[in-house]
């Protein structure tokens, strides 16, 4: 009886060994994950003055307003100006065809 419980205990210390490598093992894998990601982000830099374009936004904004904003920058969008129009391509959806 006294054999089968060492066993028993041995057993179980390796079973904890096996589980701690496995946090340990969890553990390197999503640092690396979060490293990966993190680097994969494009950042964006934005300066006082320059023009945004602001999403998902419960606010309504009045440009004649002379209160400041704060937002977060994910909500945020540098603003291009100055397409040029004549590389837009445009399209009339009566001269598209339908087929089944």
């Amino acid at each position: 009886m006294d054999e089968s419980g060492e066993h028993r205990k041995l057993q179980l210390q390796e079973l904890e060994e096996i589980r701690n490598d496995a946090y340990e093992s969890a553990r390197i894998y999503m640092e690396k994950k979060k490293v990966f990601h993190d680097k994969m982000i494009s950042r964006k830099e934005f300066k006082v003055g320059q023009k945004v374009l602001l999403y998902h936004s419960w606010l309504r904004l009045f440009s004649a307003t002379s209160k400041v904003f704060k937002a977060n920058g994910h909500r945020l969008k540098p603003f291009y100006e100055g397409l040029q129009v004549e590389n837009v391509a445009t399209l009339d959806l009566e001269d598209l065809i339908y087929t089944d």
